[in-house]
């Protein structure tokens, strides 16, 4: 039986991290072009830097998740082994499918992160040449909050399905020799 205590961190901080990625995406930067005071420059002028905190949250949550969850199921390779069946396909299928969605979990939230955080400075340019105030993509912390959404779902039944897998093998007991008591 899966530990309940293992799935319900895992479940929160899970939630948190989803969450925080959503609010990175509703408070992504934006930017106005403001003048100088000499009228030379107009610079991009950004509003407040908290999406990229929440980015770095989200990302922080979602590998604390996936390390307690490699932890607590000895990131599949280590311990006794898995008894063969269904349980354990469905373990190493999971497992891996866990990793791909966190992998792409983690570059999308670094990524906007990154982003967000080098589109809060301003940055002076000419007032005659049209440039246009660069801020994040949307949807950036977003596709970052739906794979930490499907990170959550994919580590929770990979979680269950090594914890059955584990729970059914029974090794060998029987006598290390060869029995030969039939060829008397």
């Amino acid at each position: 039986m899966a530990s309940k205590l293992v799935m319900i961190t895992i479940f929160i901080l899970d939630l948190i991290a989803f969450g925080l990625a959503v609010g990175a995406e509703q408070r992504r930067s934006t930017a106005h072009v403001q003048p100088d005071s000499e009228g030379n420059y107009n610079y991009c002028v950004y509003d407040s830097d908290i999406s990229t905190g929440f980015g770095v949250g989200a990302l922080l949550f979602l590998l604390a998740s996936q390390g307690i969850i490699m932890v607590a199921s000895r990131c599949f390779c280590c311990g006794k082994p898995l008894s063969p069946g269904g349980s354990r396909a469905w373990a190493v299928i999971l497992f891996i499918t866990c990793w791909v969605f966190f992998l792409i979990a983690e570059v999308c939230l670094l990524a906007g992160a990154v982003r967000n955080a080098y589109h809060t400075k301003s940055i002076p340019f000419y007032s005659d040449t049209p440039q246009h105030c660069q801020i994040l993509r949307k949807g950036v912390f977003g596709a970052g909050a739906a794979f930490v959404f499907l990170t959550a779902i994919v580590s929770q039944f990979y979680y269950v399905c090594y914890s059955s897998a584990r729970e059914k093998f029974q090794p060998y007991g029987g006598e290390t020799g060869v029995g030969m008591g039939a060829y008397k």
